[in-house]
C-alpha cells in the first residue's frame, strides 16, 4: 500500500498563486502617491525604497500585493523588489503592531543593560523576538546598534530614540503604549503608529500640528565630538601622570587642553569596571606586541 505525498506531509514546490491585486480605490490612491514619490528621481528604480515603505503604511507590513504593486509602479520584476524588501529589516514581512518596540543589543547597551531590558520585556509581555502582543499592541524584536551609544541602553519605538533605558522604565514605557497613554520620546517628536511612521518614511510631511517643531536633534553627549572639531575648548580636566610618578605641579592644578589636543583615555586612566578598581584601563604593552 502506497501513501500519497500529501499523507507523507511532503510539499510537491507548486508555484505560488500570483499575488491579488489592491481593490480599485485603494489601487487609484496609492498610484496617485508613488508617481509623486517616483517624480523626486531622475531614475525611477531609486524610488523603490520609499515606495516600499508608501505601501507598509497601507497595510501595516510589506505583502505579496505591496510588492507586486512597486514592481508595477517601477518596471521592476517582483523578484527584484522582493530581493529589496527582504534585505532591510525597516521593511516587515508579517502583520505587526501598532509600535515596534527595538531594543538595542549589540555589545556597549548589552553591556550597559540592554539585554536585561531584552529579557525582562519578553517575559512582561509574554511574546519572543519579532512577536506581536495579542492586542496587536506591540512587536518586540531585539535590534542592531541605533548609533546612540552614548546614551546606552537605547530602546527604540517606531524609530524614535528612547535613551537610558532601564528594565523597569522600558516596562513602564510598552504598559503606556498598550493603555493609549501619550508617550514622549527622549529626542523627537511624539510617536505615531507604525503605519504613520512608514508614510512619513516615504517621503510625505508629518501634518500634526507642531510635529515637525518637534523633530528629532542629538543630544549633548553626541555633540561633544563636534565642539572639539570646531575649536571651542572641551571642560576643563584634571589629569595625572600614566606613570604614577612625582607630579611636577600640583595635583589639584587644572590642565586647560587646547583644541588641536587630541583627547583620548589615555590621557587620564580610568578604572576598568566598578567590579574591578585595582586595574586602571590603558595598553600593557607597545602597540605591535
Amino acid at each position: 500500500m502506497t501513501t500519497s505525498s500529501s499523507e507523507r506531509g511532503v510539499s510537491l514546490g507548486m508555484p505560488e498563486l500570483p499575488a491579488p491585486a489592491y481593490p480599485d480605490d485603494v489601487r487609484a490612491r496609492l498610484e496617485a502617491d508613488a508617481r509623486e514619490v517616483i517624480a523626486r528621481y531622475p531614475d525611477s528604480r531609486s524610488a523603490l525604497l520609499p515606495l516600499l515603505h508608501l505601501v507598509q503604511s497601507e497595510e501595516g507590513h510589506v505583502t505579496r500585493t505591496g510588492m507586486r504593486f512597486c514592481a508595477d509602479m517601477l518596471g521592476l520584476t517582483t523578484a527584484e523588489v522582493t530581493a529589496v524588501a527582504t534585505f532591510y529589516t525597516m521593511y516587515r514581512r508579517k502583520p505587526s503592531g501598532d509600535y515596534q518596540v527595538g531594543v538595542c543589543t549589540n555589545t556597549l547597551c548589552a553591556v550597559m543593560g540592554g539585554d536585561a531590558i531584552f529579557e525582562t520585556l519578553q517575559e512582561h509581555l509574554g511574546v519572543g523576538n519579532g512577536e506581536t502582543t495579542g492586542d496587536g499592541q506591540v512587536t518586540l524584536e531585539h535590534i542592531e546598534c541605533n548609533a546612540a551609544c552614548d546614551f546606552a541602553p537605547v530602546v527604540m519605538v517606531n524609530w524614535e530614540f528612547f535613551d537610558n533605558q532601564t528594565p523597569a522604565s522600558a516596562k513602564r514605557l510598552v504598559d503606556d503604549l498598550r493603555a493609549g497613554r501619550p508617550v514622549q520620546p527622549t529626542r523627537g517628536a511624539r510617536l505615531c503608529t507604525f503605519k504613520e511612521t512608514a508614510r512619513i518614511l516615504a517621503g510625505f510631511p508629518d501634518e500634526r500640528p507642531g510635529a515637525v517643531e518637534e523633530g528629532g536633534s542629538a543630544g549633548p553627549a553626541s555633540l561633544v565630538g563636534l565642539r572639539l572639531a570646531k575649536g571651542e575648548a572641551a571642560p576643563a580636566r584634571v589629569v595625572h601622570p600614566r606613570d604614577g610618578g612625582p607630579h611636577d605641579e600640583p595635583q589639584d592644578r587644572v590642565h586647560e587642553p587646547s583644541p588641536a589636543e587630541h583627547l583620548s583615555s589615555h590621557d587620564a586612566p580610568q578604572d576598568t569596571s566598578a567590579s574591578d578598581p585595582a586595574h586602571p584601563a590603558g595598553p600593557t604593552a607597545e602597540e605591535g606586541k
